[in-house]
């Protein structure tokens, strides 16, 4: 029991020797609380953020978007894609539409981030297809992903509107990547393809959908503005993938597509940045140029100089007066027009404010006057008769005399206030250096919220102290005359009746007389059928029906008629046999007997061979 109690002892001091000596590695080490500052800040400081180069080759952005034959600079569009002045609408809100846009040349870079502005509206609660962001080794101009090509060898983010597989999971944004060999798989929106995605609807905001891809160290991180706000840094994570590999040259693009359901899918602007880690230097373009490139481009300068040289001389010996003189002299600078500029508006904030200031004093003129004759007029009356019709009781013309007062000094706190702005003003007008103007910006917009403060309550009082019976009243309208009497009207129904009677008169004679024609016709018709014996039409008997079944032909189709007919009776009479064999050939008759004749004979010897 001894041993053991001397154990205890002992066994507590080597446990908190073992605690001191963890402790003093901690604080060589800088992890504990009495660690060194320096190597403590240094590990809490993130890295310092990369090197960002614009790069207008692979950007758009309006105004002036679009060139004068309908093309964006350093871009490609296809399929139905709208490129416009201040915006590229790549897919119309019709049905089964594909629009896409891809940069001409190859981007060769390292590490990049791309900022996209884009709205995608449509009048549906539910939208479609969507609007996709590549990077790809070919370019993808049509095809059935999202207007791009399918089997991509590159990577795509995909703004999904439409939910295919009907898990209530869209609109989405999704990141696929792909090696050129597979297929998208589009009715289940590529959720077994997905490397990352987010739920966030970008449909209809009241701003803009901003979205920042980057692309560094292998990593891609997807950055949204939700469209809520018109702040342009306002971005939310969204989504990332680690040890990202994709081609290193490729082209940039942006492609959209609708379905049954349709969106409008505008494009405002495509900004991409070359990343640069830090302490290394960004690759510049003159080392990209060649010698050749360079003596043109020196030439062309050359050229250009020499023709300015003669340019200038040609003025100057068009303009001697103005010998001597530098040519910065001649025109305005930027500063010097900004500081006219507000030094005129000074001016005409001054006068302005004069003239207020000069209202303010007829004001007060005329409320002084006004309260003069009140006062006069209840010394003369008195106090008055309280229950006598007609009179005013003193206790109004208290109340009245308590109103001017109070008007008074509140014109006078007004043009008290007008004469601080003034003394402003002018003190405004004369600044001792070009920083005291630029800083007097402050200064005017109070000046200008002043301005209207004091309009608004000059107009309040104007209203109120002027009379019921003198305030301006709404001009009444004059009668409006009237510019049709009760005769006028009942001529021009009487004329119109009279009118529209002969004109029915009119159309019934003409239907009678085209329906008698076509009847006359229709008689001549059946008659020259009765003649040859030919089959009747039913279409000529109702048309001598409608006719009323009297109908005669005219004199002269009757006469050719009975001509025709009288002919026909003489040539079938024993007469006109006769006659018309006088007018036979003879010699051709006994000719065709001949013939007859000798093919009979021939015909029988032929038969009497054979037997």
């Amino acid at each position: 029991m001894a041993g053991s109690r001397h154990r205890g002892p002992q066994a507590r001091v080597r446990s908190l020797f073992c605690a001191l000596l963890l402790s003093l590695s901690r604080f060589a080490e800088g992890d504990g609380m009495g660690g060194d500052p320096a190597a403590a800040g240094a590990a809490g400081t993130a890295a310092a953020p990369p090197h960002r180069r614009f790069e207008y080759k692979y950007s758009f952005k309006g105004p002036h978007l679009v060139q004068s034959d309908g093309t964006v600079p350093f871009w490609a569009h296809a399929g139905n894609a709208i490129p416009s002045s201040d915006q590229i609408r790549i897919a119309p809100s019709l049905k089964s539409q594909r629009g896409s846009v891809w940069t001409k040349t190859k981007a060769a870079f390292e590490n990049w981030e791309v900022e996209v502005t884009f709205r995608v509206t449509g009048r549906g609660r539910i939208g479609a297809d969507g609007l996709a962001v590549w990077y790809t080794e070919n370019q993808g101009l049509e095809g059935p992903v999202f207007g791009s090509a399918d089997m991509w060898n590159g990577v795509g983010i995909f703004f999904d509107s439409f939910d295919n597989d009907g898990k209530k999971n869209n609109p989405a944004i999704v990141i696929i990547g792909n090696n050129g060999q597979i297929h998208y798989d589009h009715q289940n929106d590529g959720a077994s393809q997905a490397l990352a995605s987010c739920q966030r609807d970008f449909r209809n905001k009241p701003y803009p959908v901003r979205a920042k891809i980057t692309y560094y160290q292998k990593t891609l991180t997807v950055m949204v503005n939700n469209g809520f706000t018109p702040d342009k840094n306002d971005y939310e994570f969204c989504a990332k993938v680690d040890n990202m590999v994709i081609p290193p040259q490729g082209h940039f693009g942006i492609s959209a597509a609708t379905g049954g359901l349709a969106d409008d899918h505008d494009v405002l602007s495509f900004l991409t940045f070359q990343l640069t880690e830090p302490g290394k230097e960004p690759p510049t373009p003159d080392k990209e140029i060649s010698e050749k490139e360079k003596e043109k481009y020196q030439e062309e300068f050359e050229h250009f100089q020499q023709e300015l040289d003669k340019k200038k001389e040609e003025f100057q010996k068009g303009h001697p007066d103005l010998q001597g003189h530098p040519a910065d002299e001649i025109f305005e600078s930027v500063g010097d027009r900004e500081l006219r500029q507000i030094f005129e508006g000074q001016n005409r904030i001054h006068l302005e404010i004069k003239q207020l200031n000069r209202q303010l004093d007829m004001i007060l003129d005329e409320q002084r006057r006004y309260v003069s004759s009140l006062t006069e007029e209840i010394s003369k009356r008195g106090a008055g008769i309280p229950g006598q019709h007609g009179q005013i009781t003193q206790q109004e013309m208290d109340t009245v005399v308590n109103t001017q007062h109070e008007i008074l000094r509140q014109v006078n706190e007004m043009k008290n206030s007008m004469s601080d702005t003034v003394r402003l003003v002018s003190g405004l007008q004369h600044p001792g250096s070009a920083g005291g103007v630029y800083e007097s910006t402050q200064h005017f917009n109070d000046i200008k919220e002043h301005l209207h403060i004091v309009k608004r309550d000059i107009d309040h009082l104007v209203q109120r102290n002027t009379p019921s019976n003198e305030r301006p009243k709404c001009p009444e309208l004059p009668p409006f005359p009237s510019c049709l009497s009760t005769m006028h009207f009942v001529i021009f129904v009487v004329v119109q009746t009279v009118l529209f009677v002969g004109y029915i008169m009119y159309r019934m004679e003409r239907d009678a007389a085209f329906t008698q024609k076509k009847a006359e016709r229709a008689c001549l018709r059946v008659h020259l059928r009765e003649k040859y014996r030919l089959p009747k039409s039913e279409m000529d008997e109702n048309q001598i029906q409608m006719a009323g079944d009297d109908v005669d032909l005219p004199e002269d189709l009757r006469k050719m008629v009975d001509e025709d007919q009288e002919e026909e009776e003489d040539k079938d009479s024993i007469l006109g046999q006769l006659q018309n064999l006088q007018n036979m050939d003879l010699d051709t008759i006994k000719e065709k007997a001949q013939a007859t004749f000798t093919e009979m004979k021939q015909t029988a010897e032929q038969k009497c061979s054979v037997m």
